[in-house]
């Protein structure tokens, strides 16, 4: 056995330090020395703590009837602030009440935040599947503008309406479940809208899961359009997106982004001999594709219903895989030559509302990045979403990878009939916190720093 010298072991360890050091740790000529590594600002921290939603009393209805807790970053709090059933869509008014879309029974519920539980009233009934809600001002007047299931009407807006002004359709004629080809069936009639300058963003996605029916009809579904703000013709902006529910303006750039939820069941495209080619297996499909969320770009072509984005090349840019159902041996569209997705969601976790957290309330550690209400998967044999992400604005003003937010909406990770919530939008308010919908408890959640 060999016995080192103690004395004679630190003076060599000396010399060796500090020869590296007079040759400068990787100066001129020398390509051997390690570099010293950059030192990267910490990123926000991921939910890792578990706390107790605070529910008021008065709202402490099932799900609320026994205690419920969430998992969120440390320094972070959840509470509700409102039950409004089959709460959707959210905008915060310029004189700070919330107000809230209930699709389903064609309302929108008026929020008046406050200590404890919020006071609420109906805003606005007898609308068409109402769904996306944006204030947006237009020469100096404030209106909201509502997404409907066949237009998108405005309303014009002062602070402290306690119900919607007389409304006017902006665009008129948006596909739905009326027209004839459809036989009273659309699958994701709801429309969502955003707005850069003086043009309206909307959405008209597909009827059907992978149908190319939809992408062939005029207009076509699975698309995004444009249109002044005041109204006017449709103009085809980027296709290829199957149900972008989540449409936002990247705060810097000014980008067009969107959230989307992709197929479901599909094929194993791949003959490597992993599964059966064009096999509906379970162990792929519950997997498999990725959600987008992504920057849109004017002509853009994203895939669907012919190629599908694939978890093979990681999360970012992903390459695609053709879709085998309609587009085998790309037959129909070079999978190669279109546009790649920015950044792969989990498959099937159903991002809904997108949002960027803005505003000078927000502290820096978080200001700018995504927020993206992750629905939940309603067919997977293991649950897929269910929570809140987070996705950090990173210096090349992309985004880093998907951290949770919120979560805890499952008792049990691992079986959906745990579920006891369903996040749906998420925005920021003027306090730099997040307002959550969620259309299974019926709740308006506020994630507030403590």
């Amino acid at each position: 056995m060999v016995r080192f010298n103690r004395p004679l072991a630190r003076l060599l360890a000396l010399l060796s330090l500090l020869a590296l050091t007079a040759c400068g740790g990787g100066g001129d000529g020398d390509d051997h020395a390690a570099p010293t590594p950059t030192p990267t600002p910490a990123g926000p921290p991921a939910a890792s703590v578990s706390v107790p939603v605070e529910v008021p009393s008065g709202l402490d209805a099932a799900p609320f009837s026994i205690a419920r807790n969430a998992i969120v970053p440390p320094g972070f709090g959840l509470r509700v602030i409102a039950r409004v059933p089959g709460a959707r869509f959210m905008a915060e008014a310029p004189n700070g009440d919330l107000l809230v879309s209930r699709p389903g029974n064609g309302l929108i519920v008026r929020v008046v935040p406050g200590n404890g539980a919020a006071a609420t009233n109906v805003f606005a009934s007898g609308l068409s599947q109402g769904h996306d809600l944006v204030f947006h001002t237009v020469s100096g007047v404030d209106y909201l503008y509502i997404g409907e299931s066949d237009r998108i009407s405005r309303a014009e807006y002062m602070d402290g309406d306690i119900t919607l002004r007389p409304r006017s359709t902006v665009v008129d004629n948006l596909p739905d479940s009326s027209l004839p080809e459809l036989q009273g069936s659309y699958g994701h009639a709801l429309k969502n809208i955003a707005f850069s300058g003086s043009t309206m963003y909307i959405s008209i996605a597909s009827a059907t899961n992978a149908n190319p029916s939809d992408i062939l009809a005029n207009p076509k579904r699975g698309a995004i359009y444009t249109t002044p703000d005041i109204g006017g013709a449709l103009t085809l902006y980027a296709q290829g997106l199957r149900n972008a529910e989540g449409l936002a303006i990247h705060p810097v750039t000014g980008e067009r982004w969107a959230a989307v939820n992709h197929r479901d069941n599909i094929h194993y495209p791949l003959k490597d001999g992993r599964f059966p080619y064009k096999a509906l297996d379970p162990a792929y499909y519950n997997d498999n594709p990725p959600e987008p969320f992504t920057q849109v770009r004017n002509g853009g072509n994203y895939g669907w219903p012919y190629c599908n984005p694939s978890f093979e090349g990681g999360l970012d840019s992903p390459p695609y895989l053709p879709d085998v159902d309609n587009n085998e041996d790309e037959a129909v569209l070079d999978c190669s030559a279109i546009d790649r997705i920015s950044k792969a969601l989990p498959a099937h976790s159903a991002p809904l509302g997108l949002s960027f957290w803005t505003g000078s309330a927000v502290p820096a550690l978080w200001r700018n990045g995504a927020v993206i209400g992750l629905h939940g998967c309603w067919n997977c044999t293991q649950p897929r979403g269910y929570k809140v992400v987070y996705l950090p604005l990173r210096p090349d003003n992309g985004f880093a990878d998907p951290q949770d937010l919120v979560t805890g909406f499952l008792t049990d990770p691992a079986d959906i009939a745990s579920r006891w919530g369903r996040p749906v939008d998420v925005i920021p308010n003027r306090n730099g916190n997040l307002y959550i919908s969620d259309d299974y408890a019926g709740a308006i959640y506020e994630l507030y720093r403590k």
